[in-house]
């Protein structure tokens, strides 16, 4: 139900978009952010070789879950930030959080995960789930199918993902800041689901803050808040923001 609002949202809002914001943002040098991929392993190598191949490349998260490629584009994050030669910041989505809680406790996590995607995933890792999350017997069988198909080195990778990445007067993070705490001080649940406040409310520290979790039709800039996730998995719109001092460049798939 989620993914078909969502397809009729924004199927008829869908265009290229390359644009360019003057403002006071300031990271420590040039710095790449992509937002929510979902799955959709072919709008990342489309969106790639788009980008500038030197500076620091952060994902926002999100890899998993609605598109059809999840375990592929774990795969290829996992490669870039271990075997490339730029700096690769991978950091923890929920989507991400909700697979590693079904591992960790399968009958009492599965039926959130399912609804959000979860199916999806796993059928990318090679698994058949019946989709019925009160069979205890059946999702522990998935988990421990999942971990095996998955490998351990892929889930000490996912396990590791951290939550928030700095560069200057710039925070990076899957969904959400609490505007009135500072970057050291921010709760697990905030950063990975989001706050009331945010991006309603401005910082008073002069940070900004680039983000995904919540669809926006076009990447958007508020409060000194960059918005980036433009529902990949039912649009098409892979985007990024490319951060310079004084400047954001987005481009996208779409």
């Amino acid at each position: 139900m989620v993914t078909k609002w969502i397809k009729s949202r924004f199927s008829r809002t869908a265009r290229p978009t390359t644009d360019t914001v003057s403002c006071d943002i300031a990271p420590t040098t040039r710095v790449t952010a992509v937002g929510d991929i979902h799955g959709r392993l072919d709008l990342l190598h489309a969106l790639l070789p788009r980008l500038d191949d030197q500076s620091p490349l952060v994902f926002v998260g999100d890899y998993i879950d609605r598109g059809p490629y999840s375990a592929q584009v774990l795969h290829h994050l996992r490669h870039l930030s271990e075997a490339s030669d730029r700096q690769v910041h991978c950091l923890l989505g929920n989507h991400e959080e909700m697979l590693l809680h079904f591992l960790g406790d399968p009958e009492r996590h599965a039926r959130l995960w399912f609804r959000n995607g979860g199916m999806h995933t796993l059928a990318s890792f090679g698994l058949k789930p019946t989709g019925d999350p009160e069979d205890s017997r059946h999702v522990n069988e998935l988990a421990d199918d999942l971990r095996q198909a998955m490998g351990q080195d892929l889930l000490e990778w996912l396990t590791e993902r951290p939550l928030i990445w700095t560069s200057g007067n710039v925070a990076f993070v899957h969904a959400a800041l609490d505007p009135h705490n500072p970057v050291e001080a921010q709760d697990r649940q905030i950063c990975l689901w989001g706050h009331p406040m945010f991006p309603r409310i401005a910082r008073r520290d002069g940070l900004w803050v680039v983000h995904g979790h919540t669809i926006v039709d076009h990447p958007r800039v508020r409060n000194k808040v960059l918005s980036i996730d433009t529902g990949a998995f039912a649009t098409g719109r892979l985007t990024a923001a490319e951060i310079e001092d004084g400047g954001i460049r987005f481009l996208s798939t779409a």
